[in-house]
């Protein structure tokens, strides 16, 4: 048996229940890793709630919600080769399923990679999902090129602070919008342009962008107007935000700039771009920015500032101490 956080309803942080439940079993093509820490994601919260538009059809309960993992391989599926029994990995569970808020996890080895030998399992488990989402927009949707010029809005959060530091170790000229707070940090994480979006029009100041990536929780169809705007003639524009569809007014102005817009809705290509990430960490071209590490009995208070939208990189739960013997 182990310990997990289990939903067993839908609502707030209230639902949300250490239990004990069975360790499970992997399939030909799955992992079993014992999780040393887990990233906590609004999509954590989103789907405790009950999920939206996009998720709401494929969530079943009780379900076991996380979806970062970092830990070690206990078991291997009879038709997985590029992972064996006491790797340390890094990956994104199966979703929607038996998520990481728990002792072991089961998934998919295809979502898993080695794990970077220079993080910690803590410092791991903030990279897998918000850095795939930030690979799969910039580079999988984006098509982002060396020298090319990005504007990546709402670049101080979980997928911003990665998207960053990805986009500049490709080569790319990045623009960053943040509170006035971030600032700093923007430039820290090697943005060559930082945009204060509460004391600036980011529309007046920046323009010819080859891609604009919309980073940000907002749901607001002018700044996507105002995004689009920014876009040279044959620019990308990606967001991150699923359940707020492209409208037609959107479209239009897309047209006219004879631009592309695509919202993300898979991560695609997870063992390649972990591997690339991880290799990336190891050379120092990225780094993972933990603000807060909350042991699992504290997963409700983890989830309430996760709501908040004022995190600095990554919120960590840490499943199990890293110096206790396997």
């Amino acid at each position: 048996m182990m310990k997990a956080v289990r939903i067993h309803e839908f609502g707030g942080t209230e639902v949300l229940k250490i239990r004990e439940t069975a360790i499970p079993t992997p399939a030909p093509d799955e992992i079993l890793v014992n999780v040393y820490a887990s990233g906590v994601n609004p999509v954590d919260w989103v789907v405790r709630e009950g999920g939206n538009d996009v998720l709401r059809s494929f969530l079943k309960l009780p379900m076991t919600i996380g979806w970062d993992a970092a830990g070690i391989v206990t078991e291997v599926g009879s038709e997985v080769t590029h992972l064996k029994k006491g790797d340390a990995v890094y990956g994104v569970p199966n979703f929607p399923g038996d998520g990481s808020y728990a002792e072991y996890v089961a998934a998919k080895a295809s979502q898993f990679a080695l794990k970077p030998k220079s993080s910690s399992f803590i410092e791991a488990a903030g990279v897998p999902l918000t850095g795939l989402v930030a690979c799969n927009a910039l580079f999988e949707l984006g098509k982002l090129q060396k020298h090319q010029r990005v504007f990546i809005h709402g670049a101080s959060g979980g997928v911003g602070s990665l998207a960053v530091q990805l986009a500049k170790a490709k080569g790319a000229y990045v623009i960053g919008s943040a509170s006035t707070g971030n600032q700093a940090f923007l430039k820290e994480l090697g943005a060559d342009e930082t945009i204060d979006y509460k004391t600036q029009q980011f529309e007046k100041i920046i323009n010819n962008v080859d891609l604009f990536f919309d980073a940000s929780p907002l749901r607001d169809e002018q700044e996507r107007l105002k995004g689009i705007s920014t876009l040279k003639n044959g620019g990308i524009f990606v967001s991150v935000n699923v359940d707020f569809p492209l409208s037609d007014t959107v479209q239009e102005a897309l047209d006219k700039k004879n631009a592309t817009g695509a919202l993300l809705a898979l991560q695609t290509n997870h063992e390649h771009w972990l591997t690339e990430m991880a290799t990336l960490i190891e050379e120092g071209k990225l780094k993972v920015m933990v603000e807060h590490v909350y042991p699992l009995e504290q997963v409700a208070e983890a989830h309430l500032k996760s709501a908040t939208w004022h995190v600095r990189g990554k919120l960590i739960l840490e499943i199990k101490k890293e110096n206790k013997a396997v």
